[in-house]
């Protein structure tokens, strides 16, 4: 997972947006075989991108479960692991992404962790086993994640041709091509 999130190569020229030529909305559908794919994550390959500012990012804890259950972030982005429960909880990822342990910790508080790499993190809580998040971070600021209807919008994207990759949980990594400058929708499928 981690060699096709690093090794894709964006084809697309980003001298249009330093031109001020604005970015499109790209829509699309994420699926297997005919039936919605919610949780997908959707990205378009761009590591030469200008950095952004993403703002407050945010993986709840309440209700003895993880909100949302999918988090795509750029690459160095910090996330907030706030305890809105009414119990302890013990935040942690040892597989795969980025591994860290942010012990026990009460209600009201909060533990930040920066994802300063590409990779998708499974996220457990030690004291409650039914709790499971991910955290995908990517080395692009185009993508994003398919709600419930498998719909998902990618924001900004500048004209060009990219490699597209998409990942969903408890399936492999697609990867495709995909020119914004058509129109069409982005259609990714699973068997």
């Amino acid at each position: 997972m981690r060699a096709i999130l690093v090794g894709l190569t964006a084809v697309g020229s980003f001298a249009a947006t330093a031109a001020g030529v604005a970015g499109v909305d790209i829509r699309g559908t994420a699926r297997v075989g005919d039936r919605a794919e919610p949780n997908a994550v959707v990205w378009l390959e761009a590591p030469q991108a200008p950095a952004s500012s993403p703002g407050r990012i945010v993986l709840d804890q309440r209700n003895l479960s993880f909100s949302p259950h999918v988090l795509a972030v750029r690459v160095g982005t910090t996330v907030e692991f706030p305890n809105n429960d009414r119990v302890f909880h013990n935040v942690f990822s040892f597989r795969d992404g980025k591994r860290f342990d942010l012990g026990m910790y009460p209600v009201g508080t909060k533990q930040l962790v920066a994802f300063d790499r590409p990779g998708v993190s499974r996220i457990f809580c030690n004291i409650h086993p039914n709790m499971a998040a991910y955290v995908v971070a990517l080395d692009t600021p185009y993508f994003a994640v398919a709600d419930k209807s498998g719909a998902f919008t990618i924001s900004s994207v500048p004209p060009g041709t990219y490699t597209f990759g998409a990942w969903r949980p408890g399936g492999s990594p697609l990867t495709g091509t995909f020119s914004s400058d058509d129109g069409r929708p982005i259609d990714v499928r699973w068997p």
